[in-house]
């Protein structure tokens, strides 16, 4: 081989190795585990996805998993984890610490977690640490705005009933009671509350709310609660009973009020996206809300024979007729 034909071969074959290198990263697809009541996720958060670049079947692949229980929650975890996913999406922090059970080093991202300051499964919202982050819908000022609202919509109102579903970590279920309490003090209500673990338990729930003449219902969305909305939505009207929800999903009960959960889920892609470009998931602070909504449903107003004041009214962002 002569000198000239010895650097052509040379130079050819270190161009080839920077190329073969990107070709060979760019090939990667990377595996989503996905874990949720309806083994789906939401079509904004998918929608981000995509915005971002990534496509299902041609450099990432979704592994669904439902569950509707804390068990099965752990088992959709243990499976994700036996198939070595890339990242593990999970919409509360309920679930997020039942993922972290069987795994501290697959990361973790919520799509709407609830107060994460005292739950133990980050260090801090600024700098999480660990294998989760993701966003967080909570603060103490939504929980008060809530029963402020329904202050406004019935205005001797004194008595509310909290719903929610199983799944809350006590550290959490005491900080959301608390938000809650204080802010039912300061309007003159009485709080109370009430869980259910399953569907089959929700129509003694609202008999006993029936027997208690509690006034008004405040539903706490878990993923359970969510899960089973259109059943608790409708006995709330059976029961002529004002509802609240906490965000748009619940767009049938009376009053909803709390962040826009579109932009939300959308926010949370962008933590997969970083992700899977390189980033810690405990480097990467925790996201927060900045756009809020308020829908006031007169089709369900009318079931119950409520009328809704004027003044509120000119408060909606959305009236559904």
């Amino acid at each position: 081989m002569d000198r000239r034909t010895l650097l052509g071969t040379l130079a050819s074959g270190l161009l080839t190795v920077p190329v073969a290198a990107h070709a060979q990263q760019a090939a990667k697809v990377y595996r989503l585990g996905c874990i949720d009541a309806n083994g789906l996720i939401p079509e904004p958060f998918d929608q981000g996805l995509r915005g971002l670049g990534w496509v299902e079947g041609h450099n990432i692949v979704f592994e669904r998993r439902e569950a509707k229980t804390t068990a099965a929650v752990q088992q959709a975890a243990a499976d994700l984890v036996r198939l070595r996913v890339d990242l593990i999406v999970v919409p509360s922090s309920g679930w997020a610490e039942q993922v972290r059970k069987e795994t501290t080093t697959i990361p973790i991202v919520l799509l709407s977690a609830g107060e994460l300051g005292s739950s133990g499964l980050v260090a801090s919202l600024t700098h999480p640490g660990g294998n989760i982050t993701g966003m967080q819908i909570y603060s103490p000022e939504l929980m008060g705005k809530r029963l402020q609202l329904l202050k406004s919509a019935i205005p001797q109102l004194s008595r509310v009933v909290v719903l929610r579903g199983t799944l809350y970590p006590p550290k959490l279920l005491s900080v959301y009671r608390q938000a809650t309490d204080d802010a039912a003090r300061a309007l003159g209500i009485a709080a109370r509350y009430v869980e259910f673990a399953g569907p089959e338990a929700l129509p003694a729930v609202f008999d006993n709310i029936a027997q208690m003449r509690d006034e008004a219902i405040l539903i706490w969305a878990n993923p359970l609660a969510t899960t089973h909305r259109a059943q608790i939505l409708g006995l709330a009207q059976k029961y002529h009973l004002p509802s609240m929800g906490e965000h748009g999903l619940y767009r049938d009960a009376l009053l909803v009020y709390g962040p826009k959960l579109s932009e939300v889920f959308r926010q949370a892609a962008t933590y997969v996206d970083q992700i899977f470009k390189g980033a810690k998931a405990g480097d990467l602070p925790i996201g927060q809300p900045t756009t809020f909504e308020l829908f006031i449903n007169l089709k369900t107003a009318r079931a119950i024979g409520l009328t809704i004041p004027p003044s509120l009214l000119q408060r909606a962002d959305q009236v559904i007729e």
